[in-house]
């Protein structure tokens, strides 16, 4: 009888659907500030995310690392950058935690998931090894840390119509004498939007049993403004009132979208519209970032069109964030005059030898375009076009940051808080909430495995690997309560910060470094230092910083990123 019922229950087995694993979608914006999406405030178009929001949720306190690749090595290891080798840039100043390299005692979300039986791809930004160049060394290139299939940059910026490093796989490649992809005119937001259809698609007529885990990696809207005409001219005279009234419309609709709290206050304006020069060229510089935004949105469409064609749309979780908040550096706006005191302006035919096909780009900012053009700066040429090189400045990065202070590399809340987005027809019901809960990049892998039903190894390759630092966010996913037993840290540049519950303790370092203290729940745009009020609670939490900047590599501060080895 024993021998039937173990039959029955084997049949029973074989005739049971098998619990099909969840795909996983990551999808990380480059440079953009906390109001920059329709659903967090901005005017800009983005019906995709807005739809995924809508669908899912929406956290109002999801925080970043301050700066591009510190962000890239927390996300994709689960670690405080510093831990990953990536405590600055891409350089090696011989101390732990800023070798410009992921280290071998961390593992990518891509290596953890592949034992789960997951396939792995990845389109986009890569910007965590300081080893750019065709001839390698690529050890810590994607393919080389978990990664499937590639294709995108190893290096942080470039030109969208002619990247530098641009890689598939293990082969750096030009975008105009690629056999695989030639759009009728390229454009790297879609050349990311089109691969990552691509791995989708193809995904599921070559493995359609195995479960899939996509890193997309936009370098949409860091500077160079470049963007394709058709997408410019829907945002003609969106910005000719100035900084000021776009920022106020912005502070407003945050409002009533419940992305900040009824009684925020907005924190000081940066510069004044009424004094600057050159307004035509600043409001096309913010036509351009829009366009640029509105672009990569439209990809995200495609993005979930294919999941939807594949039938993964349901069971696919996808997160969205963004690397930093809005950039105030001038690159590119503040070229030198010419010997009659005018900026340099556009010639009415190229002036250059054109460049050939196969040649591979080798500048973060190209001498010229491929078919002859000098790529030019300042206020003398418009930009958008693949022969200019402008960043929209600090001031409209004060808009993209509305309402909070400072800017990507600081700490305060313009320079780490980011959007999230979390979709998961399958399993969160919250359609269109907003969650208030606290998160942090360190939570992406924990909430990856906690997913996936990985386990997080203990070794990797024959090293010892540190344990994740960050926790799942899938009971937030819920309803429920995230259990965080330590305090969220940051540092980047000599800015510190740490978070205990609703205390932040922040410090500038270009402001001298002194500590302040703030109740984000009552204060988010960090406006009321209560410092001197509690002078107890600020030292208890800058030496909890302290401790945990001795176990995180995070010394010696200032001056590694001054004096460092190339």
């Amino acid at each position: 009888m024993r021998s039937l019922f173990v039959l029955l229950g084997f049949v029973a087995f074989l005739q049971s659907p098998v619990q099909a694993k969840t795909n996983i979608i990551v999808i990380m914006s480059d440079d953009m500030g906390y109001s920059d999406l329709g659903c967090y405030g901005s005017e800009i178009e983005t019906p995709n995310l807005n739809r995924l929001a809508e669908g899912g949720v929406r956290f109002t306190q999801f925080y970043n690392t301050a700066r591009c690749c510190p962000t890239r090595a927390a996300l994709l290891t689960g670690l405080y950058s510093h831990q990953a080798g990536i405590g600055w840039m891409m350089s090696d100043n011989g101390h732990a935690g800023y070798r410009g390299d992921l280290n071998t005692r961390c593992v990518t979300l891509a290596e953890a998931l592949k034992p789960a039986g997951y396939r792995t791809y990845m389109a986009g930004k890569w910007h965590v090894t300081k080893h750019i160049k065709p001839e390698g060394p690529s050890h810590n290139w994607p393919r080389q840390r978990g990664f499937d299939r590639f294709y995108g940059t190893i290096h942080g910026a470039g030109s969208f119509f002619d990247p530098n490093t641009l890689t598939r796989d293990n082969t750096m490649i030009s975008p105009f004498a690629d056999p695989e992809y030639q759009p009728e005119e390229y454009y790297y937001t879609d050349a990311i939007s089109d691969h990552a259809v691509r791995y989708i698609r193809e995904h599921e007529e070559d493995y359609e049993e195995a479960p899939f885990f996509l890193y997309v990696s936009y370098t949409a809207a860091h500077w160079p403004m470049h963007a394709l005409e058709k997408d410019i001219a829907k945002y003609k005279g969106v910005y000719d009132e100035g900084y000021a009234a776009v920022r106020q419309r912005r502070f407003e609709k945050m409002k009533k979208l419940g992305v900040i709290q009824p009684d925020a206050e907005l924190s000081p304006a940066s510069g004044s519209w009424e004094k600057m020069e050159h307004k035509a060229w600043d409001i096309r510089n913010m036509e351009v970032y829009a366009a640029m935004v509105d672009n990569m949105d439209q990809g995200i469409g495609r993005i979930t069109q294919a999941l939807k064609d594949t039938g993964n749309f349901e069971d696919t979780l996808i997160l969205f964030f963004q690397d930093n908040g809005g950039c105030a550096e001038a690159y590119g706006r503040n070229p030198k005059k010419s010997k009659d005191g005018n900026f340099p302006v556009r010639a009415d035919r190229p002036t250059l030898e054109p460049l050939p096909a196969e040649y591979l780009q080798p500048h973060m900012q190209p001498k010229q375009t491929r078919d002859g053009w000098p790529v030019l700066t300042g206020p003398g040429v418009m930009p958008g076009p693949a022969d200019t090189y402008i960043g929209y400045g600090r001031e409209w990065a004060n808009v993209s940051n509305t309402p909070f202070r400072e800017y990507k590399h600081w700490e305060h809340e313009g320079g780490i808080s980011s959007p999230f987005i979390a979709h998961w027809p399958a399993q969160i019901t919250r359609q269109g909430e907003i969650e208030h809960q606290v998160g942090h990049l360190i939570d992406i892998m924990a909430t990856c495995v906690d997913v996936s039903g990985a386990k997080y190894p203990k070794k990797h390759a024959g090293e010892r690997i540190q344990p994740m630092e960050g926790v799942s966010l899938v009971p937030a996913f819920k309803g429920e309560t995230l259990v965080r037993d330590d305090a969220l840290y940051w540092e980047h540049e000599g800015n510190r910060a740490i978070r205990v519950g609703p205390w932040k303790l922040v410090s500038k370092r270009a402001g001298g470094g002194d500590w302040e203290l703030y109740n984000i729940d009552e204060d988010r745009s960090e406006l009321h230092n209560l410092v001197e009020e509690q002078p107890e609670r600020a030292a208890a939490m800058a030496a909890k910083w302290h401790m945990w900047a001795l176990r995180a590599n995070v010394f010696p501060l200032t001056p590694y990123y001054k004096n460092r080895k190339r």
